[in-house]
């Protein structure tokens, strides 16, 4: 069995998101974010089914641009595909990897499986109505001094702090 590595120190793992957002800053000329990505892929995936659909929809050809363009072609989408890939290459390496199900006291079986599909399709409409998800708003807009972008970590931070002794309850 592999040896169990230390979590990494979370004031160096900052750091090291701070150099990767200064990185894709300066050699992609776009910041961090993952909502893009999805919107890619379905619009990419609406055209090949429903071309007609696309065209006459501006929210879908916003995420195509140039309809002759691979996906693969798609900043988002190898940023995205490379988070993929750097989470089990790191699970892997700190010998963590483990496909199971976690559970608390107050949620197990169906209804965790439930509330975390609940939960993310929550965030995930979120993400659209903010336009942009915490990565994006987070990181590269509050790297660029976005007013709206401050407003939200402020917030997320805020309700995060006094929602804790509520949800913790959960897993205790």
């Amino acid at each position: 069995m592999a040896r169990i590595r230390p979590y990494m120190n979370p004031y160096l793992a900052g750091v090291g998101i701070g150099v990767v957002l200064l990185l894709s800053f300066l050699l992609v000329g776009r910041g961090l974010g993952a909502t893009g990505a999805y919107s890619a892929v379905l619009a990419t995936s609406v055209a090949g089914i429903a071309p007609q659909h696309v065209i006459d929809r501006p929210e879908y050809t916003a995420f195509l641009g140039d309809t002759k363009k691979p996906l693969l072609n798609d900043w988002l989408v190898i940023e995205m595909a490379g988070v993929l890939i750097g989470a089990l290459l790191s699970a892997l390496w700190a010998g963590r990897f483990k496909v199971k199900l976690e559970y608390g006291p107050q949620s197990t079986g169906a209804m965790r499986l439930l509330t975390a599909f609940s939960g993310g399709m929550l965030m995930g409409i979120g993400a659209k109505l903010a336009r942009g998800c915490t990565s994006g708003q987070g990181l590269t807009g509050g790297a660029m001094l976005s007013l709206g972008s401050w407003l939200f970590i402020v917030s997320a931070f805020g309700l995060a702090y006094l929602l804790a002794p509520l949800l913790r309850k959960q897993w205790i």
